[in-house]
Order: C-alpha cells, then sequence, then structure tokens
C-alpha cells in the first residue's frame, strides 16, 4: 500500500526519485541535539569492545585511532537507539519509502580536525537489502562542509548499478573501498547545517572529503533503513527495528553480490 506523504512535499519527493538524495534542514532540535551531544562526549571517553575500541593514548599522527568511528550504538545505549528511531526521521522515511522503514544500522562519527575521508561507495553493497533498497540518515551533528570533511555525492547514481570496488588511496580514505563515478556525472559537496538530515539511497554513490581544518570537528550520527517489504538483508545488521522499537528479523542474505564470495567476510563500512 502507498502511504500519502505526511513529512515531505511533492517537490522533495520528486527531488529524490530523480537525484538518489535530499537534504531535510532542521530535523532535528537543538534540545534533541544537546542529548546526542552529551551522549557522544560520554562514549568517546571510554571503550565499548566490539562497537567502540579508541587507543586512549594515540599519539595524534592518526587522529581516527583516537577517535574511531562508533558503530551500533544503539546495541548498548538507549539514547542512540531513540533518535535511530527519531519521528520525524521515520516520517521521511516512508515518505520515501512508500511504506514503513525498518531500522538496521546506527554509527557515530567524530571525524576530529586532520582525519581522512572515506572514498566514494555505495551502501547496499554492504546492505544487501533485498528486494528494495537501504536508504541512509546522515545526520549533522557539527556544520560540514568541504574544509571539515563534509559529505559529497555523485547525483543520479541512484540507478547506478551496485559494483564491485577498487582499491581506494590509504592515504586519504580510512576505508578501503573505492567506486568510480561514471563519466556523465561529477562528486558534488553536500553542505550541512547542524540539525540537518541528508537522505541517500543505498546506490548512490558518495563518500567525504579529509577534514583539513585543525579545530572544528565535523560529528555525524548516522543510521541506514530498509524498507518494510525487505526480506534480506546482510548478517551484520540483524535483527533490525520497527519505529516502535520491537525488534524484526529478516532473513540472511547470503549473496557475494557483484565480487563474489570472498567480499562477504569484510568489515562492513
Amino acid at each position: 500500500m502507498t502511504l500519502k506523504l505526511r513529512a515531505l512535499t511533492e517537490e522533495q519527493k520528486k527531488q529524490f526519485d530523480a537525484e538518489g538524495y535530499l537534504v531535510v534542514k532542521g530535523l532535528f532540535a537543538e534540545e534533541d541535539l544537546a542529548v546526542i551531544d552529551r551522549t557522544f562526549e560520554e562514549i568517546g571517553n571510554r571503550v565499548v569492545p566490539g562497537h567502540f575500541e579508541p587507543d586512549l593514548s594515540a599519539d595524534g599522527v592518526d587522529p581516527l585511532k583516537r577517535y574511531p568511528r562508533v558503530m551500533h550504538p544503539h546495541r548498548f545505549d538507549e539514547t542512540a537507539k531513540r533518535y535511530m528511531l527519531h519521528r520525524p526521521v521515520m516520517d521521511v522515511l516512508a515518505d520515501l519509502y512508500g511504506e514503513e522503514a525498518l531500522a538496521a544500522q546506527s554509527m557515530f562519527y567524530y571525524k576530529p580536525p586532520g582525519s581522512r575521508g572515506q572514498a566514494l561507495h555505495q551502501d547496499n553493497f554492504y546492505l544487501k537489502v533485498e528486494p528494495g533498497n537501504c536508504i541512509a540518515a546522515w545526520t549533522a551533528v557539527d556544520p560540514a562542509d568541504e574544509e571539515n570533511g563534509g559529505l559529497l555525492v555523485v547525483p543520479r547514481t541512484n540507478d547506478y548499478d551496485i559494483v564491485c570496488p577498487d582499491l581506494a588511496d590509504s592515504k586519504e580514505s580510512f576505508t578501503t573501498h573505492y567506486v568510480k563515478p561514471p563519466k556523465e556525472e561529477k562528486a558534488m559537496p553536500v553542505v550541512m547545517d547542524r540539525g540537518d538530515v541528508l537522505f541517500f539511497n543505498g546506490n548512490l554513490i558518495h563518500g567525504s572529503y579529509r577534514n583539513k581544518t585543525k579545530d572544528r570537528f565535523r560529528r555525524a550520527f548516522i543510521c541506514h533503513y530498509a524498507n518494510e517489504s525487505a526480506t534480506r538483508i546482510s548478517s551484520f545488521y540483524r535483527p533490525l527495528f520497527r519505529a516502535d522499537g520491537t525488534e524484526i528479523d529478516l532473513e540472511l542474505n547470503e549473496d557475494g553480490g557483484p565480487c563474489g564470495v570472498e567480499f562477504e567476510t569484510l568489515y562492513p563500512h
């Protein structure tokens, strides 16, 4: 059943369908952002095995050793779970999918000054949501731009096939995969204010810049979702959650994707 739009305009929905991404301004209120600030400031000063394993005595040569990303904070922190299921986000996702969304993953990036970026890639290469696709909700906790490591997207690659990635430049990217965009499309920056949310399709080619500043973090709370009618997903993202917080499990997607089974055991992005 197709739902009537409740959070977006027809123009916003058309832009997402055509371009593969959409920025919704101010979707997180300042009081919510203040809670997120406090939560991840506290998490950032401890070790959570399997989720956040910083080197608290790092020498600063690689800032990401001290501040790696937090993987799946919703699995150990109720505040992270609550904001993964933030009602305004879930309402936008329902409009984009035309059905309810299921929450599959949460992450938090601190991205301190000097941090490497992330090479261009496609999210559904990792999540392998079928049938349908994943959608990311990328929330700017700090203002994000080209200088402090904001996102870049390759518009209109949402209909581009999932492809086997090449090897990324390790001097610029903290991840190993790189997807070359088609010749006719160029990567463009997405400049965001604190509280804005960027939604993008799982096939859209995207990445992030290096943080070139000396004094600005680029914190972001990032979650991935599947459509309610999906039946399969990669094992790393199970179980999923409905908007009311109840668990739901999809079948394990054992498809190795365009690269074959050797990619199945790689740590997801």
